[in-house]
């Protein structure tokens, strides 16, 4: 007697259903990249290709050449690089800092201070422009890279602050106390012990801190009055004028900007996936 035949499993789709998932999804991702991929195709069209976009031909590399050899491209790219690194390498050592304390000490104030951290990310970027400028005026910092840097990380501390206290609340207090019966400091046990473990979430901030600094362009446009200081979202303001709009080498210009980010990406994207306690066991 044959067995009898096997019941699907609950949950299980049939292949209608499957192919109507895929296709769904396959849409939507060719509607996410389309703006990507139009901006890509004009970049390649010359100077003036913009102006019939949908002709497939006479594609070229002109407005690239033009702007890394006519323009301040590699200027700003420099100043914009100083300043998302730095305002990532501070802000992650700071949030991660805070977080830490928050997740292991109880010290009068930290349950407030943590939802003062949240509150802080719910205030709209253009209110905090005009507070912001009379600080680093007072500071002596307007037009300067650590005025921006330092602008920056207030506005990705909060976020990567509370994230990474969750992320210190998951790992056992028990691999802190070890390394304090091991002779290790509270800040031996934190550096030593906790970020490394704590990696793939303070990658996560890392490429936040980075993404939030590289492409914001409204601190920028009001705390950095010189033009040598022009970061790259700033500087690609400038082919866009009162009498006339540069399409094509300004597509190309931001093409450019991508690149970075889409490498900061990739770099901490392995990290993302990593074991929360790998190595967490003493041997």
């Amino acid at each position: 007697m044959s067995p009898p035949r096997a019941v699907r499993a609950r949950g299980a789709r049939s292949r209608g259903a499957s192919v109507a998932l895929h296709a769904t999804l396959t849409a939507a991702a060719l509607i996410a990249a389309f703006p990507v991929l139009f901006v890509v195709f004009v970049s390649l069209r010359g100077r003036d290709g913009w102006q019939e976009p949908m002709r497939f031909v006479g594609f070229t590399l002109a407005n690239y050449g033009h702007v890394l050899a006519h323009t301040e491209f590699l200027t700003w790219f420099r100043n914009s690089v100083l300043v998302a690194l730095g305002a990532t390498v501070l802000g992650v050592l700071v949030a991660a800092s805070a977080g830490y304390a928050v997740s292991r000490m109880r010290f009068p104030g930290h349950r407030p201070l943590m939802w003062t951290f949240l509150v802080v990310q719910m205030f709209p970027m253009a209110v905090l422009i005009v507070p912001l400028y009379n600080i680093l005026g007072t500071l002596k910092l307007l037009d300067s890279y650590p005025g921006l840097i330092v602008t920056y990380c207030s506005v990705s501390v909060p976020f990567c602050a509370w994230m990474l206290k969750g992320y210190f609340d998951t790992i056992p207090v028990e691999i802190d106390e070890a390394g304090r019966v091991d002779g290790l400091s509270p800040f031996g046990a934190f550096w030593r012990l906790i970020v490394p473990l704590a990696r793939p979430g303070l990658a996560v901030t890392a490429f936040y801190s980075f993404i939030t600094a590289w492409g914001e362009v409204a601190f920028a446009t009001q705390f950095m009055s010189s033009e040598r200081r022009y970061t790259l979202a700033v500087g690609l303001q400038t082919f866009v004028g009162q009498q006339k709009a540069e399409w094509g080498l300004m597509t190309a210009a931001a093409v450019l900007i991508t690149v970075p980010a889409g490498f900061v990406f990739f770099l901490v994207q392995r990290h993302l996936v990593a074991g929360l306690t790998a190595g967490g066991t003493k041997g």
